[in-house]
């Protein structure tokens, strides 16, 4: 019985804390769906990574926050319709709801069929700027979540090399824990400037962090 009360008051301060929380206030006045676009968009204009005309990758989009902040980031007039300066291409292995503007893609870019896709979307060209909100289900088992997430970013970094120009940016998150170091490491192996960033919008208690990678090393 404790073990369900103190669930209860858990859940209880989650949603308090969630319906006050002004990031959350903040996505419902703006017409995003998650305040997650608000870590994007903290990151992007400290380091200026998305520019008119480029073109960007949101790995693990869903429900679309990220491609909604690219979007209103890649038209001309900030706007969440109209006119577009850019290309942008979502992929996730869950369902999203359409964005205008956003070329989405379900499927695992892993699978040959779904990377065609992509590749197709990209009119053969290489992507300017790749996010990834990608996220995996957490156990709460320290070294079994280090590993799932250590194979997401792994697959982000690999995608990058072999799908992003040579002067192009990484953004990814992962959790402070077992096998963040190493993942730091693979980062500074792979690009010539790596940064750490916890923006404001990531809630303090979060053990969430984002590497931003650019330019890619020769070799990588």
């Amino acid at each position: 019985m404790k073990t369900k009360t103190k669930s209860k008051k858990v859940n209880k301060n989650w949603l308090h804390d969630h319906i006050n929380d002004p990031y959350v206030k903040a996505a419902q006045k703006d017409g995003y769906r998650a305040r997650a676009a608000y870590k994007l968009k903290e990151i992007d204009e400290s380091l200026k990574l998305i520019q008119p005309g480029h073109t960007v990758v949101d790995l693990g989009c869903a429900p679309g926050a990220w491609s909604q902040y690219v979007r209103r980031r890649l038209s001309p007039s900030g706007a969440a319709v109209g006119e577009l300066n850019g290309r942008i291409i979502s992929l996730d292995l869950l369902p999203m709801e359409p964005i205008e503007g956003v070329h989405y893609i379900q499927g695992d870019f892993r699978e040959e069929a779904v990377l065609a896709q992509l590749e197709e979307a990209m009119g053969g060209g290489k992507a300017d700027v790749v996010v990834s909100d990608m996220a995996p289900n957490l156990s709460g088992h320290g070294a079994t979540d280090g590993a799932r997430v250590a194979v997401l970013i792994e697959m982000a970094v690999d995608f990058a090399i072999n799908n992003m120009k040579p002067e192009g940016a990484l953004v990814v998150k992962l959790f402070h824990g077992s096998g963040y170091n190493e993942l730091v490491d693979l980062f500074k192996q792979t690009f010539k400037v790596v940064k750490p960033i916890k923006p404001k919008a990531s809630r303090d208690r979060s053990a969430e962090i984002f590497l931003v990678g650019m330019g890619l090393k020769q070799g990588s």
